[in-house]
């Protein structure tokens, strides 16, 4: 029987508590970070309910009792203006800046609906998850009834994907068979935009939508309208056709280009080094490597 090496950690076993002025940024942040709703929600979030996910840092090899963060930039910085002194981490054992990100699953509106249903049965107040998600009570609310009139069957399709709310109100006006067609649409396109969805409702049949009276976008549309937007389809189709023929030169490019800088800014002495050196060509490295999307490819993202 062979024996099999043993599986390396990515982090040391015992947590740290360090000192927020003690941990060094290796990522420049942008000057409108802090205006995000992003950013916000993250401040409102630690003032609420105190810090869930720790920082992930690792010890800079040049200076004792100094750390590196590698995942929690956002964190750090929402810390450090709320004037928290003290942050536990984790320590880690890879000096690789973007791993940590790049095996993150993004939670879907899916999966925060059922966290919130979760949590207002065990009795949290709706109050206190608006205060801890930075939204207000009718949001949470609207949340916690997302999936209702949303057959099964959709739900599983959607689950892992960034369909934002609005998407599934409009699926909600069409009938369970009709609300399967439009989700295998969306997946198969990789498109779960509110504009895509509403083309869906526009040419689905009166018979297949949830309520016969219910009146989709384009009824009542005038003559007139309808002609100007055939135009300007076909202004936008003519379009498309003038950059079809680079579009994919173009996309393989950047491809390339964002997967060496992954790799690239994942040495964290590059990163140091840039960040010393030439802090404003770091931002802009990050900027590219942490791109969701490339043409229609999903990309994962800090």
């Amino acid at each position: 029987m062979t024996r099999t090496a043993p599986v390396k950690l990515g982090f040391r076993e015992d947590g740290v508590v360090l000192q927020v002025a003690a941990i060094k940024s290796l990522k420049t942040l942008r000057a409108t970070t802090k205006e995000s709703g992003k950013y916000r929600q993250i401040v409102t979030s630690i003032r609420a309910v105190g810090l869930v996910e720790p920082p992930i840092v690792i010890p800079d090899a040049d200076n004792v009792g100094s750390y590196f963060v590698l995942d929690g930039h956002l964190r750090l910085e929402a810390l450090r203006d709320l004037g928290v002194a003290e942050v536990a981490c984790l320590v880690a054992t890879d000096d690789e800046t973007f791993t940590y990100n790049k095996r993150i699953n993004r939670i879907s509106v899916a999966q925060e609906h059922k966290m919130i249903l979760r949590a207002i049965e065990r009795g949290v107040p709706e109050e206190k998850l608006a205060e801890a998600l930075g939204v207000d009570v009718i949001t949470i609310r609207r949340r916690a009834k997302l999936l209702n009139g949303i057959c099964p069957e959709v739900v599983d399709l959607l689950k892992d994907t960034a369909t934002p709310m609005v998407v599934f109100d409009i699926l909600r006006m069409m009938k369970p068979l009709r609300q399967i067609e439009a989700a295998e649409l969306m997946v198969g396109q990789s498109n779960f935009s509110r504009n895509f969805a509403n083309a869906m409702l526009v040419a689905t049949p009166e018979s297949q939508l949830a309520t016969s009276k219910r009146k989709s976008p384009a009824s009542g549309a005038s003559r007139e309208n309808m002609a100007r937007l055939e135009r300007e389809l076909s202004a936008l189709q003519g379009q498309i056709k003038s950059v079809e023929d680079t579009f994919g030169v173009d996309t393989l490019h950047l491809t390339v280009a964002k997967g060496y800088l992954s790799r690239l800014l994942a040495a964290g002495r590059v990163v140091r080094w840039l960040a010393q050196n030439r802090p404003e060509y770091l931002g802009e490295f990050q900027s590219i490597a942490e791109m969701r999307t490339i043409g229609n490819d999903e990309m994962a993202a800090e």
